[in-house]
C-alpha cells in the first residue's frame, strides 16, 4: 500500500497545472501518467475478509477503474486533443486518484480496527 499521499509530490501537480511549449507539457504529463500507473498497479488487495471485504473488493474496482482512464488519457497526450480539456481532465484524474489512495488508507485502518478490536 502506498504510504505517501500525491499531494507529497509537487512535480505531479506541476505537471498538470503548469503552463509551458505544448510539446513539453505533453511529455511531463506522460510521465506523470507513467508514476500514476506504477502507483496504482503496485497496490495489494486489502481487507480479503470479514466485514471490510466487499469494501477491499470495492477498492479493486475503484483501482481498475482509474488504471482504465491512466491508459485511455496516455495516447491522447501524444495526439492533437485540445490542452484545456487534456489539463482538466488530469487534474480530476489526479484529485480521484487521492481521494482512492485516502480511502485505501482509510480501509486499512478499519482493519486495523478490527483486529485490535475497536475502538470500544
Amino acid at each position: 500500500m502506498p504510504t505517501t499521499p500525491l499531494y507529497q509530490f509537487p512535480h505531479l501537480h506541476a505537471a498538470v497545472v503548469e503552463p509551458g511549449e505544448p510539446g513539453r507539457w505533453r511529455w511531463r504529463a506522460r510521465g506523470m501518467l507513467s508514476e500514476l500507473r506504477d502507483l496504482l498497479a503496485s497496490e495489494s488487495p486489502v481487507a480479503a475478509d470479514g466485514w471490510l471485504a466487499a469494501r477491499g473488493a470495492g477498492m479493486i474496482r475503484e483501482r481498475n477503474a482509474l488504471l482504465a482512464r491512466v491508459a485511455a488519457l496516455g495516447p491522447q497526450l501524444l495526439g492533437d486533443a485540445p490542452l484545456d480539456d487534456l489539463r482538466d481532465r488530469m487534474g480530476r484524474l489526479l484529485v480521484d486518484v487521492e481521494h482512492h489512495l485516502q480511502r485505501r488508507r482509510d480501509l486499512a485502518w478499519d482493519e486495523v480496527e478490527l483486529e485490535l478490536g475497536g475502538s470500544e
